[in-house]
């Protein structure tokens, strides 16, 4: 878990500067990200140490991303230092590079020397106005190698890294990195600071890596066009702190780490999040402000007490509204998003008329009834290769299967249904006009509404709006849902001991994954004991990480129902009492601003709640609008006496015969009833008496996402 981030955004300048090209500092936590404009190296490095000391006073894991090389190719460092360690070439320079508290530095003399070492040494770009011997201006002819292994996997992912050995010039980040360097290595020397991936970084409390804001260029792009005044270096800083922060808060950062065992990392460094783009763009919070829910949309109807369930859903489905925001995205990253605008058609499908087999087409006001002999023209039309020119009255031309009907054609014969006569087509009349033919439009014409606003686009769905020519939509972002479990019982993965007193949490991968089918961003917020200051600290975090919080447990009125007192005290929490079998109390809340969805703790209890009333109202948030339960009618092949008041869903599955049968035991505690079924029997709230043969409710897991 990582608490904080901090990214520096670097500069070589050699004075005091703001502003543009200057360093700036931006750092992310639970409460937000801020950004500061820092004029020197030397008060950069102090404010640094200052972040690193109070984050250790506040046991807060840090982690330190910096936008400059940690390493040289290591056949460079090796020749220059006698070892193929980075960390020896950053006590090189260290010992080397002199730079003062107004950001006068030697870092050209010091480049000059390395060449003197290397022999024909690789770092030019003398930008000053006197001439540096041996820092050549241009770009010299050298033996040694341009590009780190990670460089070399940027650049063939399209990225423009530039090399460390580029002093001056646009883009040049060797003197950033070499000064750089320098001060890392006084840092580490005077704080607990470790570098990945370098070192392990197992049990850190603060960690340093290479990272580079360029991964992010589409997404400041958006920004600055949005904020024409923003300052480029601090809007690259920012996103990426909170990217970072994101990920590591949705513990979705170790396959960025897992990199420190590509080919060369531990030698030459590595970027972090190379190359894991998506992830860290998946990660960038919303930029603008979707529609909220009102503190009081979960307030109990008045004068209810118990609630049936088609009463809960009702209010439930009034209360809510979207609650994402809207993105205009390409058709290709579009898979599985909800549509928050029409998809209109851009062309017609089909655009033209065309032939729907292989054969001949010809004008069929040319033909009548026996043997006909129509004349062949040269040429053919394909798909693709339109005929060139018009077919006469009474001629046929050879047309392929979704070629554009030639003028002329308004009809085409099956090529099995002729023969070739010399250079003519014979076939039995009549033949109906435009047989084997398709209109220009018969699938959809152009400006015709291809799907609604609400729909989730599918695979079927991509192939449609790609054939009528839509290449962009507007989509909801996706809605991001938090699972956060709690208790001092739990234990959290099943790979960990338990105690006789404790229990294994099932509810968590359970209901990830429920959210996961259903599309929408399902966030693991982890386990947390039964402390009110730790779940409120969770809570906060998770506010600025999510759309809405599922928990589980705790959400009663007992004793030990932690959870529930927290939102009843700064959540503005309704608990709702359903007439539901297994599960009763539905706790709804709202935390600062984001909808709180309290499930019983029974896995049986929260499965029925997620699948009944989670899944529906997330939908309503998602912007896919509500979901009705769907179910079929099929004969018991079981016997129940059912007592009124509550609706029950046991848990079934269906014979070879067709018939529903149920689980063996309707206790709320058998999780293997869960697995053992595949889906569930609806009971309604009267009183029933069930025998086999009679029609009950079959509601197949499948028809509830899952």
């Amino acid at each position: 878990m990582i608490d904080r981030v901090i990214i520096l955004d670097w500069s070589a300048a050699s004075a005091p500067k703001t502003g543009k090209d200057s360093i700036w500092a931006a750092r992310a936590d639970a409460r937000g990200c801020t950004a500061q404009n820092i004029p020197t190296r030397a008060a950069a490095m102090d404010w640094l140490a200052a972040q690193i000391h109070q984050a250790a006073q506040d046991q807060a894991r840090l982690l330190i991303g910096v936008d400059f090389s940690l390493a040289a190719p290591q056949a460079v460092t090796r020749a220059l230092t006698g070892q193929g360690d980075a960390f020896a070439l950053w006590d090189w320079l260290a010992t080397r590079i002199q730079d003062d508290a107004q950001n006068r530095h030697n870092l050209r003399d010091v480049a000059a020397a390395a060449n003197r070492a290397l022999g024909d040494g690789p770092f030019w770009g003398n930008g000053a106005a006197r001439d540096v011997p041996d820092l050549p201006r241009r770009k010299p002819a050298s033996h040694w190698p341009e590009w780190r292994a990670c460089e070399t996997h940027a650049r063939a992912l399209g990225l423009r890294p530039k090399p460390i050995f580029q002093l001056a010039g646009a883009g040049a980040v060797g003197a950033q990195s070499l000064l750089g360097m320098a001060h890392m290595q006084t840092l580490r020397r005077d704080t607990d600071l470790r570098v990945w991936p370098f070192q392990d970084i197992s049990d850190a409390p603060c960690i340093l890596a290479e990272v580079y804001p360029s991964l992010l260029d589409n997404d400041v792009a958006a920004q600055l066009a949005r904020d024409k005044t923003s300052v480029k270096d601090k809007v690259q800083a920012t996103l990426l702190a909170q990217a970072l922060y994101n990920l590591a808060a949705q513990d979705q950062l170790a396959p960025l780490l897992a990199e420190a065992d590509q080919p060369g990392a531990r030698a030459e460094g590595w970027i972090l999040g190379l190359p894991h783009q998506t992830a860290l763009r998946g990660a960038l919070p919303a930029q603008v402000q979707p529609p909220r829910l009102r503190d009081d949309c979960f307030a109990m109807p008045q004068g209810v007490d118990w609630m049936p369930v088609d009463q809960v859903l009702a209010a439930l489905r009034g209360a809510l509204h979207p609650v994402v925001a809207q993105q205009d995205l390409p058709l290709d990253q579009a898979a599985g998003r909800v549509l928050a605008a029409p998809a209109v058609a851009r062309r017609a499908n089909p655009p033209r008329p065309n032939a729907a087999v292989d054969g001949y087409g010809f004008a069929h006001a040319a033909t009548g009834s026996g043997v006909q002999r129509l004349p062949l023209v040269a040429g053919r039309a394909a798909a693709g290769q339109p005929f060139d020119g018009a077919v006469p009255t009474g001629a046929a031309v050879r047309i392929l299967t979704g070629a554009i009907l030639p003028e002329g054609v308004d009809t085409v014969v099956l090529e099995e249904d002729c023969a070739i006569d010399d250079a003519a087509v014979v076939f039995d009349g009549p033949v109906k006009p435009r047989a084997n033919t398709r209109r220009a439009g018969e699938d959809m014409n152009a400006g015709d509404q291809a799907l609604p606003a609400g729909h989730r686009l599918r695979a079927p769905d991509l192939a449609l709006l790609s054939a009528l020519g839509v290449g962009r939509v507007t989509a909801f972002a996706p809605l991001r849902v938090g699972v956060l479990s709690t208790g001092d019982e739990i234990i959290p993965t099943p790979d960990k001991p338990a105690l006789a007193h404790q229990i294994y949490d099932a509810n968590r991968p359970m209901l990830l994954d429920m959210l996961r089918k259903w599309g929408h961003k399902a966030v693991d917020l982890g386990h947390v004991r039964d402390r009110a200051d730790q779940i409120a600290r969770r809570f906060d975090r998770a506010a600025t990480q999510v759309d809405a919080i599922i928990t589980s447990g705790g959400a009663s009125a007992g004793d030990e129902d932690h959870v529930s007192r927290l939102l009843r005290q700064r959540g503005n929490l309704t608990a709702w009492r359903i007439g539901l079998k297994p599960g009763r109390p539905l706790a709804l809340a709202m935390w600062q601003g984001v909808p709180v969805f309290g499930l019983p703790g029974n896995p049986v209890a929260a499965f029925v709640c997620a699948a009944i009333f989670a899944r529906p109202a997330l939908s309503q948030m998602a912007g896919s609008g509500w979901l009705d339960l769907s179910a079929f009618t099929v004969p018991a092949a079981f016997s129940k006496s059912k007592k009124p008041g509550r609706r029950e869903y046991l848990r079934a599955r269906l014979t070879a015969d067709g018939g529903a049968e149920v689980f063996a035991s309707e206790g709320s505690g058998r999780i293997s009833g869960l697995s053992w079924a595949t889906g569930l029997v609806e009971l309604p709230d009267a009183a029933a008496t069930i025998t086999p043969g009679c029609s009950v409710r079959f509601i197949p897991y499948a028809m509830l996402g899952l």
